[in-house]
């Protein structure tokens, strides 16, 4: 396994100086917002498709520092209902997937996406119950008539590139955001189609991170390290949906760097699941705590998982 890094958290710092850092600290990789919600602070794949005397000053830049690209990302919603705003996600994406062929990037990580409720809406709309009987109709709109096509194209698109792996974020508020929903868009799509498992996003929902780590096995295409604190106070008395902002104080769960809301033991059984599982790929760190600095979470993070993950293969079982 690798250590590496989402570097929009140091989106205040140029490439350059964000790979300097990053090296110091002795990360072995790093994972490049380079469009959506990540944005292109790091990288703007127009500025280097088809440009390889600016991808080799990009490649050196990594390369002088010890670093290799652990993903390219371009969180978005591609299916949303505002077809404007699904055009720029999907662009985005699609030039993620190209810049990644060029670089010899094996994978981008993204969003399922979510679309409106029918042909009409003009919003998303994330169903997370099962009646009234509407909301059926809503999810047999959403996944027969969008999600699925969608993602077929984009998988025979992707596979035309070359890539071998897009790694879907299970998130919460887009159609795939747990084991079974990404499950069920990769039977659909293909293979090319995997899992981004982030435990921050199964925490708060009482998944246990192992036992989806389990269920998902070879789907998995990227991990990213980022904790959840689930607020003994509030989250008995209002349950996990909670809409509020991640600034209140009276959130029923809030991001953490990692350590700061599950300690060593579980993390040592995520990652030891992991190995179980055949995923021998990066751990990517993405700060999201709101309660630390970006530079002070994330130089805990590294410190953390430094003792965390597994470099080796396992050794002869001179025991047995």
């Amino acid at each position: 396994m690798k250590l590496s890094v989402f570097s929009v958290v140091l989106g205040s710092l140029s490439f350059q100086e964000a790979c300097r850092f990053l090296a110091s600290e002795g990360v072995d990789a790093v994972e490049i917002g380079c469009g959506g919600h990540p944005g292109k602070r790091h990288c703007d794949p127009k500025a280097l498709l088809n440009n390889k005397a600016a991808q080799k000053d990009f490649l050196s830049i990594l390369s002088d520092n010890g670093l290799s690209i652990a993903a390219l990302s371009a969180h978005g919603n591609p299916v949303h209902p505002d077809a404007a705003v699904a055009r720029g996600f999907q662009e985005d994406f699609r030039d993620a997937v190209r810049l990644a062929a060029e670089l010899g990037v094996d994978r981008v990580v993204t969003f399922s996406g979510c679309p409106g409720g029918s042909p009409e809406d003009r919003t998303p709309n994330w169903v997370t119950c099962a009646w009234p009987d509407d909301f059926q109709e809503v999810l047999g709109y959403q996944w027969d008539q969008v999600l699925i096509p969608y993602w077929q194209k984009e998988a025979a698109f992707v596979k035309a590139q070359g890539i071998e792996k897009v790694a879907l974020e299970m998130h919460p508020g887009f159609c795939v955001y747990n084991p079974e929903t990404l499950l069920r868009l990769r039977a659909a799509a293909g293979g090319v189609i995997g899992a981004n498992l982030d435990p921050s996003h199964l925490f708060w929902q009482g998944i246990d991170t192992p036992r989806a780590i389990q269920a998902l096995g070879e789907a998995i295409h990227f991990f990213h390290a980022k904790d959840t604190s689930i607020d003994p106070t509030y989250n008995p008395v209002n349950g996990v949906l909670d809409y509020k902002h991640y600034s209140h104080p009276q959130r029923s769960w809030v991001f953490r760097t990692v350590g700061y809301g599950h300690g060593q033991l579980t993390w040592n059984q995520i990652i030891s699941a992991l190995r179980q599982a055949g995923y021998d790929g990066p751990v990517s760190i993405e700060h999201e705590d709101a309660l630390m600095s970006g530079r002070e979470g994330l130089t805990k993070a590294i410190r953390f998982l430094k003792d965390v993950i597994i470099r080796e293969g396992a050794g002869e079982m001179y025991w047995a």
